[in-house]
């Protein structure tokens, strides 16, 4: 409940469009108490103190797999994991969204040694304390439970307003970044700067990276809404079926090691979570695979019983200052004790460490009470460091440190790193952000918050806000570029493996292509599902008589399922097919909607003449014939009008190549209203 002096602060943000929450504060307590919404810290660049009693107050998946090491780290840390290149290490993986419910949906925009981290590397705030602020504003209204799994309302932007440190990652939020394809096509971020300690006791600062293997993609607004009402599991789903496919997704962890001694090289501050360290200043390095191979085998025991903490760190390895990162430990520890029934959910089974550790918690579920010291041989007792136990190294504190709420003066600088972020997209993720911005600005009713947030968007850079129709005053672009920030660039993964990919077809189709097709969308570690007009075996045309089964049926799926479309021919076999084709709705509406969706869209045979003729009537033109009769007709739009063998692999070979582009951005769907 915000006291009359934040409400005050609030009403004089609003009524003067003041773009800051830090202006509207020291206007009405004056600038000494404007920092009341940072954590006390030794120093403004030190540790967080528990004296602080102001700091003191969803939906997911998961799987099992583990990570191997190919490149030890010897030099920079002691951590086996990090060390050890023969060793397998366990591993178990939580997908959730943050502010979600269980009754949420998987495609919203939305997020031992545990490393807790998001999909996106930067956070919307730089101190734990606003923390629960942060939550609090992004959530329903407590009285309506309204909006649910959106963020499009205006307590959120009202919030991300008045906090210009969130703008950076707002920018993220709102990028094809905020609506991943998948689990296994989505990086994650440790966000925070830690620390590497090696065996002399040198210090390092670094970042932690996991990079999918099958590359990093979205899904587009339009598919997400639909996701939403067509499969909420959409996400999940799709990760327990790669792995029960035997398509076990990949990740690289990559680090960005920084030695100590480069601490404050940078225009900004390595301790400041909501700020990236760009690959062009610091190179990231891949040093090891983890894989996820096993699905739970009971999910609230494994799920939502599993307790990740950013404390949980092995030796080696250990915290910097960063404010957010010291806070979440605590935070992360105190939700545990009361959602997990008490201090003893380390002895939960999914939570148990494979290594032999004793504790000393008591008078709670999960365990007999134990003390220390004691008299009995197996008792809990604490671990020398040289057998393994966990003692921080001697890390320094700025001399003269005094108690203040503060942050150290690099800081301060909220926007450099959003415009470079927006510089970096390509056209079309750049579209995708204006359009995003549109929506979730459109949802918000209080005209102060939209022009606040239009304040803050001049200052990343005028072409944006210009395209929402804001004319107000800009700040200059520094016109800097990353390579490794859009998901078109070269450096992304763009392959067809790990794909779904659904063959539309009727009784009489044509087996060649439909075969040679499913045997190399297997081949490539993909997954190939046939849609039919029921459940049970679909009959081929009469030569080469062939049953395929149905995973689908057009009532039960939508091309929003898949990566890309297939339809299937006659090749001549039966005159009726392409009757049977025109008429039937729901494949006319999964053809216009995957072309919509920037798809790759395939036909054979007879189904050729229907794509044209039918249900993409005017949209593509007739293309130039490639290889025997294949055609590549429009950017991702594929056809094969022969059962010839050469041509059918020749038509195998482009759809797939196509497949791998995952989206045909260039084409126009603006006349496409499916």
């Amino acid at each position: 409940m915000a006291t009359l002096g934040q409400q005050k602060a609030d009403q004089l943000a609003h009524e003067t469009n003041v773009p800051t929450r830090d202006t509207a504060l020291k206007s009405y307590f004056g600038a000494a108490q404007a920092k009341r919404d940072e954590s006390l810290k030794a120093g403004s660049r030190g540790p967080i103190l528990l004296e602080d009693i102001h700091f003191l107050h969803p939906r997911a998946a998961g799987a099992h797999g583990y990570f191997v090491l190919h490149t030890s780290l010897a030099e920079y840390t002691t951590a086996g994991v990090l060390t050890d290149t023969l060793r397998k290490t366990p591993t178990f993986v939580r997908f959730s969204t943050v502010v979600r419910s269980r009754v949420s949906v998987d495609s919203v925009r939305d997020g031992n040694w545990d490393i807790v981290g998001n999909n996106i590397p930067v956070f919307f705030v730089q101190d734990a304390i606003k923390f629960l602020d942060l939550i609090h504003a992004v959530k329903p209204d407590p009285d309506t439970e309204i909006p649910q799994a959106q963020s499009a309302h205006d307590n959120a932007w009202d919030f991300f307003s008045l906090a210009p440190e969130s703008m950076h990652t707002v920018l993220w939020h709102v990028s094809d970044r905020g609506i991943p394809r998948s689990f296994r096509m989505m990086q994650g971020f440790g966000v925070h700067s830690f620390v590497l300690v090696n065996a002399k006791g040198k210090r390092s600062f670094v970042k932690f990276h996991w990079t999918p293997q099958l590359g990093v993609h979205s899904l587009v607004w339009d598919e997400a809404l639909k996701l939403a009402g067509l499969d909420p599991d959409f996400h999940r789903r799709d990760l327990y079926d790669a792995i029960d496919a035997g398509m076990y997704p990949k990740y690289d962890l990559g680090v960005q090691i920084v030695p100590e001694e480069r601490e404050h090289e940078f225009d900004f501050d390595l301790l400041d979570p909501t700020k990236i360290i760009p690959e062009e200043l610091v190179p990231m390095q891949s040093i090891g695979t983890m894989t996820l191979d096993r699905r739970p085998a009971e999910f609230f025991p494994e799920v939502e019983q599993v307790a990740f903490c950013t404390q949980h760190m092995v030796p080696g390895i250990e915290h910097s200052n960063d404010p957010l990162l010291q806070g979440r430990g605590f935070s992360y520890f105190d939700t545990q004790l009361s959602r997990l029934g008490g201090p003893n959910f380390s002895d939960i089974p999914i939570n148990r460490p494979v290594c032999a550790v004793f504790n000393n918690q008591r008078d709670g579920l999960h365990r007999r009470p134990k003390y220390f010291p004691n008299r009995f041989s197996e008792a809990p007792h604490p671990v020398p460091s040289q057998d393994g136990g966990y003692l921080p190294t001697a890390a320094p504190i700025d001399p003269g440190a005094v108690k203040v709420r503060a942050m150290g003066p690099k800081f301060q600088e909220h926007y450099n790193q959003a415009t470079l972020f927006w510089n970096s997209m390509s056209k079309y993720e750049q579209d995708h952000i204006v359009t995003a911005y549109s929506f979730e600005l459109g949802k918000v009713d209080d005209i102060g918050v939209v022009e606040r947030v239009l304040t803050h968007i001049n200052q990343v850079w005028m072409p944006l806000c210009s395209r929402l129709n804001d004319p107000m005053p800009v700040r200059k672009n520094h016109g800097v570029k990353s390579e490794f920030l859009s998901m078109q660039s070269p450096r992304n993964i763009f392959i067809p493996s790990g794909r779904k990919i659904a063959i539309f077809l009727l009784d009489g189709f044509s087996a060649p292509v439909v075969l040679e097709l499913q045997a190399k969308i297997l081949a490539i570690s993909s997954i190939p599902v046939i849609v039919g007009p029921r459940k049970g075996n679909m009959t081929s045309g009469t030569s080469n008589w062939i049953n395929l089964a149905t995973h689908f049926t057009f009532e039960t799926c939508r091309s929003v399922f898949f990566d890309a479309v297939f339809f299937a021919g006659s090749a001549g076999e039966n005159p009726h097919y392409e009757e049977l084709m025109m008429k039937n709705g729901l494949m006319t509406h999964a053809a216009r909607e995957a072309y919509k969706h920037f798809k790759t869209i395939g036909a054979g045979g007879s189904a050729a003449a229907w794509l044209r003729g039918k249900a993409l009537a005017g949209v593509i033109p007739r293309g130039e014939k490639g290889k025997g009769g294949v055609s590549l007709e429009a950017p991702g739009i594929v056809l094969c009008e022969s059962d010839a063998e050469a041509d059918v692999s020749a038509f195998t070979e482009t759809f797939l190549a196509e497949v791998g582009k995952h989206r045909a951005w260039d084409r126009d769907v603006s006349d496409i209203a499916a």
